[in-house]
């Protein structure tokens, strides 16, 4: 496994003292749909970081004398957080800290660990699919016991501490050695260093039928590439497709974790891992190809000359799930984010199954997942998961179409189009506007509100509106509602077409629009999805006036 080959002094006995350090609170550590994100330099503010990790602790009150888990992507500021966190969580009376070795857990990995080892919790520090670097992005969220994102209320107690908080407590004591598997003792305080790989890798052998996929690599006749992309799922692909699977070395490319993902962004995308995706057309091409971002919670599917839309490969999965070891015996149901198309709708109403609909981010799954209510679930930003995490998953996703690829003999292609053929296809397009000046993006936001009760019955370009709302969630589960989750407008023909303001961004606004149109002709289901998209991009942005609102004549990334 490759890790970070930055090593400090071993050390197993430590002078310290517990220090309460006076502090004052800053304004803008409100956590978004994963946790705070801030520039490096916000982080490295004198007690920024620590008035965080204090209102957690002050407000979880199970962490003292329990278990916390912790670790991070890996990029920049990810070592010197993850040591201010451990003497901060052995000054607040946590009992027993497990942290990945060289401070490097996937997101996924840290909710495998917090579920596996029933831990209280973890602090996991990553900013997903944003660059990194000094000048670049950081963040932090708070995953609760059932290893998923901390829900709403969980969150909203944790910021209302950092508005009054006064001092954050800490060990006075020299840094620890992250980088040897080991079992330190930091006051009342037991710190295991652990393989960050492993317990991940035993659950997807439980999950998947490596034998299968094995043989598939074996037949020499089968080639993939993994893009890690320079960042966390790069010792977590090496360690599995390479040396558990047998793929061939070099199957998993950028696979060495920089702290700025080697100076690339880090999101799994046409656009930005555009180096898998050409290995994927010309001579000598492979079949297969996928790739995982900053935190590695993200997939993107690819085949050959083929890409595979977030929202259908959470489609494929549904209809495919008895294929797939850990899944044969039936799921219970699907979700998918709002904004999300409609493919695995289709599928649910074809199988019998429940079929949710909730706001973007993580944590709106967990109670599902908790409930039983449902077994595999999605969004469009490339992320798709199921029951054995609380956190979307993207090797898990590779590894599910690696072993329908074993199972089903047929190219990532054919089983694609067969799909549309038996349910539809979902044409689906996102625009991002990134960076926009805040006033403006919620400017627009106020103008589609005001438009919306007119919408429907009108007819736009030659769709008829059926429905305009904004959207509002009411969990199944405990009842909470949340509201202003993003606008919907929906076609009589099953078209849609859905603004939101995302909360993943650390400087201005990213306005997303998402396009989606139906078809159920297998003889129509060939077309270029730009073509089919046009009348209802131009749509799009004249009701939103994002032009003339927003001075971006065309959008800063398109998948």
């Amino acid at each position: 496994m490759v890790i970070y080959t930055a090593h400090q002094p071993r050390m197993t006995d430590f002078d310290m003292d517990i220090t309460a350090i006076t502090t004052q609170p800053f304004p803008d550590q409100r956590p978004g749909t994963s946790g705070l994100r801030k520039k490096v330099r916000v982080f490295r503010t004198p007690g920024y970081l620590e008035n965080f990790v204090q209102s957690i602790f002050d407000t979880q009150g199970d962490l003292g004398g329990g278990t916390l888990v912790v670790g991070g992507d890996g990029r920049y500021y990810n070592r010197q957080a993850i040591q201010i966190i451990i003497r901060m969580a052995a000054a607040n009376g946590v009992a027993r800290v497990i942290v990945g070795m060289g401070g490097l857990l996937s997101t996924p990995a840290a909710s495998c660990v917090i579920r596996k080892y029933r831990t209280n919790g973890g602090i996991i520090l990553s900013a997903s699919h944003n660059p990194g670097g000094p000048e670049e992005d950081f963040g932090i969220k708070f995953n609760t016991a059932n290893g998923g994102p901390a829900p709403e209320g969980v969150t909203e107690a944790i910021y209302a501490r950092t508005r009054e908080i006064t001092e954050y407590r800490s060990l006075d004591t020299a840094d620890i050695d992250l980088d040897t598997i080991d079992t330190l003792t930091l006051g009342e305080t037991d710190i295991e260093i652990i393989d960050p790989v492993a317990d991940y890798a035993a659950l997807m052998n439980e999950l998947f039928d490596f034998a299968r996929i094995r043989q598939l690599f074996n037949s020499g006749l089968f080639r993939m590439r993994f893009d890690a992309m320079h960042a966390i799922t790069g010792p977590y692909a090496t360690h599995i497709l390479e040396e558990m699977l047998g793929a061939e070395p070099g199957t998993v490319i950028n696979g060495i974790p920089r702290e700025d993902f080697g100076g690339g962004h880090p999101d799994p995308n046409l656009v930005h891992a555009h180096e898998v995706v050409a290995l994927t057309s010309g001579r000598g091409s492979v079949d297969f190809a996928a790739a995982s971002d900053g935190d590695g919670d993200r997939n993107m599917i690819l085949g050959r000359n083929f890409f595979v839309t977030p929202s259908d490969s959470l489609a494929v999965m549904a209809a495919n799930a008895h294929h797939i070891k850990g899944y044969a015996g039936g799921i219970r149901g699907v979700a998918r984010s709002m904004p999300t198309s409609q493919a695995v709708d289709r599928v649910a109403g074809v199988l019998g199954l429940d079929c949710y609909e909730t706001p973007t981010g993580w944590k709106f799954f967990g109670n599902l997942l908790d409930a039983k209510r449902i077994t595999l679930c999605g969004e469009e930003s490339f992320g798709t998961g199921s029951d054995h995490v609380r956190e979307k998953d993207g090797l898990w996703a590779v590894l599910f179409w690696l072993n329908l690829l074993a199972v089903r003999r047929q190219s990532v292609a054919e089983i694609v189009q067969e799909h549309w053929r038996k349910f539809g296809r979902n044409y689906y397009t996102r625009y991002d506007y990134e960076g926009i000046e805040t006033e403006s993006a919620n400017g627009l936001m106020a103008h589609l509100q005001s438009r919306l009760p007119e919408l429907p019955g009108s007819t736009l370009g030659g769709y008829t509106v059926e429905y305009a709302d904004n959207f509002a969630y009411t969990d199944p589960v405990d009842g909470s509602v949340s509201e202003n989750q993003g606008m919907r407008i929906g076609f009589t023909d099953g078209s849609r077409i859905v603004y939101r303001l995302s909360g993943t961004g650390t400087e201005g606004a990213t306005l997303r629009v998402y396009l989606e149109a139906f078809e159920p002709d297998p003889d129509r289901q060939g077309r270029e999805t730009a073509e089919v998209m046009q009348p209802l991009v131009e749509i799009a942005t004249g009701l939103a006036e994002i032009e003339p609102r927003t001075g971006r004549s065309q959008p800063t990334v398109i998948t």
